[in-house]
């Protein structure tokens, strides 16, 4: 799939459900190719303004030469766990914010990003190629005992201590630089393969998500965004995987439900501090798109709206 041909997943329902305002200040944190965020726009009117980051320096160039003449849009390169420092030169509050999570396939399609083994390329694996360790450099250099952490906590890898073991192993001999010889040794290392599943799927995962610091960010992202929506405002994620979306629903219950006070202290139910409630119940891609976009098979979508006084 080309970059220009990039389909966003859970276009019209995270579009609905996100914008309530026409005239209305959004925000979409993981632009990517723009997909969501043309979708907002054509949705907005005169008044309306949408801010959009993203970590990659091709998405932001990209954004630039197709967006840059869109007087509501503006862009913004950085992690979306530091959005407020870009709504900051913005006016008004924000009605909407909008996280499409994980590697977006203009990134998985780029032999030369290293997200996928699929197609051997450079071991880079970097959302922001312009800072940051390669994944090259960290499985090169990482103790072994980090990387069984990593692949046993983003990975979900039960066989981290034999595959971390073999990365060692050969690093000794000969340092990791291409995206396939890596997938190689994981493969050799795991005893146990998985139908339909790449032995190596669960290892670049973890590594990936480690050196973007991507559930950081995530739940960096979580906790600003209550500060950043005006009451009535949406909080709009489709995850990936089920560590992005326990994340999400987790934040999701425990604002919804407030804090946990002590038993048997005289306060109403209705005075107790609630700042989110859930919009709906979990979204997944229809038949129809994930027949179309094999992406959209694992996707979630939650949404909820900020409560008044919050």
């Amino acid at each position: 799939m080309s970059q220009e041909l990039h389909r966003s997943v859970l276009l019209r329902e995270a579009v609905d459900a996100l914008v309530t305002d026409p005239d209305g200040f959004y925000i979409d944190g993981t632009f990517g190719r723009g997909g969501h965020s043309a979708a907002i726009l054509k949705q907005l009117g005169p008044g309306g303004r949408l801010l959009a980051v993203d970590k990659d320096p091709q998405a932001i160039a990209y954004a630039r030469r197709h967006f840059g003449t869109e007087p509501r849009f503006s862009i913004w390169h950085g992690s979306f766990a530091d959005m407020d420092l870009a709504a900051r030169e913005q006016a008004g509050q924000v009605r909407g914010i909008l996280l499409d999570l994980g590697v977006s396939s203009p990134q998985l399609d780029q032999p030369e990003r290293g997200f996928s083994f699929m197609r051997d390329g450079p071991l880079d694996m970097r959302m922001d190629t312009s800072r940051g360790i390669s994944a090259a450099q960290w499985v090169n250099t990482e103790a072994e005992t980090e990387m069984v952490r990593v692949f046993k906590e983003y990975g979900e890898e039960r066989f981290a201590r034999r595959i971390a073991a073999a990365i060692v192993r050969r690093r000794t001999e000969k340092p990791f630089v291409r995206t396939r010889d890596l997938a190689e040794v994981v493969k050799a290392a795991n005893p146990a393969w998985e139908k339909g599943k790449h032995p190596a799927t669960r290892v670049f995962q973890a590594i990936r998500i480690h050196i973007n610091g991507e559930l950081d960010d995530l739940k960096s992202v979580l906790e600003k965004s209550l500060a950043l929506l005006a009451p009535g405002g949406r909080l709009v994620i489709i995850s990936f995987h089920s560590l992005e979306d326990r994340l999400v629903k987790r934040f999701i219950r425990e604002k919804e439900r407030g804090p946990q006070l002590p038993r048997g202290l005289p306060i109403m139910h209705s005075q107790i501090a609630r700042s989110l409630r859930a919009v709906g119940r979990a979204i997944k891609a229809a038949a129809f798109e994930t027949e179309d976009n094999q992406r959209s098979r694992s996707a979630v979508m939650r949404a909820a709206e900020k409560l008044g006084g919050a």
